[in-house]
């Protein structure tokens, strides 16, 4: 990873961005649709988001907010449009309000309470929504879906030529529809799943915390996280293309999590599944 650039991960034809690291750091950006999901301390490669989508409050996933907005502001960018929990609203206008006061400037804000039931449009026909999360603190998950358009079912055999005369007749033959593209956890328990958004997006990203006896199921709730025994349980619940694992302890060396992972999962299910760069 480089400061100016983060990991990069390309997956079907999708490049992701960032980098996690259990309480240390978490930032995963789309390029495609121009969104930061969490934004660990802050790093140049994150300013050019014009959207930012926190999932939480923690240090480790938020602290680097006040950092990106400054950096936006010197570079005379757009203000960024930044979705976060209600109850993360106010403290973070607090935060900033110091920020104004020792930077002796005040900076443009726009943070908006992201709620369960709405959606956000973003550009180029992206839209944004939020779907519960359970951390221990207040939290959200987050849902990408790109709008789309293909022909309606009456017409999928039709020939070229049935269908330029169809057209020059003025009858409606596409259909509008919604790819639920990518998906985002943070920090949560298991019941994210709880979610169908969640677990039937193209691409989940979720978080796997502790991976083997070293931490227990219980101490991996305790905390609000996901142990790998857990993962493995729900694994027929998620019926995404790809899971992308995120998160990860430190205590934890990667070639130690990719032996895990090869020797738990299931060999059918294995291709589905990657362990973000570390």
């Amino acid at each position: 990873m480089s400061l100016e650039r983060g990991h990069s991960l390309n997956l079907s034809g999708h490049r992701f961005i960032g980098y996690s690291l259990a309480g240390i750091t978490t930032s995963i950006g789309v390029p495609e649709a121009q969104i930061l999901f969490d934004v660990g301390q802050g790093l140049p490669w994150q300013v050019g988001f014009p959207f930012i989508a926190l999932t939480h409050a923690h240090m480790d996933h938020a602290s680097g907010l006040p950092y990106l907005i400054s950096q936006k502001s010197m570079q005379r960018r757009p203000t960024p449009v930044v979705y976060m929990p209600e109850s993360a609203l106010d403290p973070f206008h607090r935060m900033m309000k110091i920020w104004h006061e020792i930077d002796q400037f005040e900076y443009d804000l726009d943070f908006r309470a992201a709620k369960i039931g709405e959606s956000y449009d973003l550009d180029q026909g992206y839209c944004l929504r939020p779907f519960p999360t359970f951390h221990r603190v207040s939290s959200l998950g987050y849902s990408l879906f790109k709008k789309r358009k293909r022909l309606k079912p009456e017409w999928m055999k039709a020939t070229p030529h049935e269908l330029a005369q169809a057209r020059r007749e003025g009858k409606e033959l596409e259909e509008h529809f919604e790819e639920n593209l990518f998906s985002f956890t943070g920090d949560t328990k298991i019941e994210f799943l709880q979610s169908p958004t969640a677990r039937s997006s193209k691409f989940l990203f979720m978080e796997v915390t502790y991976w083997d006896e070293r931490k227990s199921v219980a101490n991996a709730r305790e905390w609000g996280h996901i142990h790998f025994d857990e993962f493995l349980s729900a694994l027929s619940q998620i019926q995404a293309s790809q899971i992308v694992l995120i998160h990860a302890s430190s205590r934890y060396t990667t070639p130690e999590l990719l032996e895990i992972l090869r020797a738990r999962v299931p060999e059918h299910e294995q291709t589905r599944i990657t362990l973000w760069p570390r």
